[in-house]
């Protein structure tokens, strides 16, 4: 029945203007906005719906994957533009905050103004 359907994800934000800013500026993504919500046009022609949520609550998972050719570049890049990367116990995470246990790729998580946790990861560094 929905095979066919163009499907696509969302999540909540505090603030339309502090998203629009991270994804576009600070993340890089091409982003519009339309009836006070946001969308990120991903690689692949992929979209995902940002919208405001005014109790929102920070996901507890990660939300959304970015897979990146290296990355140790993705993540220096990342910090240079203000992005700081999560600590989690029992992940091996090294100086910089990448996981590199076995079994996964490269992988390291950061968040979003809203608190949504957000992903690099190594493409075929399984």
């Amino acid at each position: 029945m929905l095979g066919d359907s163009k499907a696509f994800s969302g999540f909540s934000v505090d603030s339309i203007d502090a998203a629009k800013d991270f994804y576009g500026s600070t993340l890089g993504l091409r982003v519009s906005e339309d009836n006070g919500m946001l969308s990120l046009h991903l690689g692949g022609g992929t979209d995902v719906l940002v919208y405001p949520k005014e109790n929102h609550t920070p996901a507890t998972f990660t939300v959304l994957n970015f897979p990146v050719p290296d990355i140790d570049r993705a993540v220096d890049d990342l910090g240079t533009r203000g992005v700081a990367f999560e600590r989690y116990d029992g992940f091996g995470q090294d100086a910089k905050g990448v996981s590199r246990s076995e079994g996964g790729p490269p992988i390291a998580w950061f968040k979003d103004p809203a608190g949504n946790v957000l992903s690099v990861l190594e493409e075929g560094g399984a």
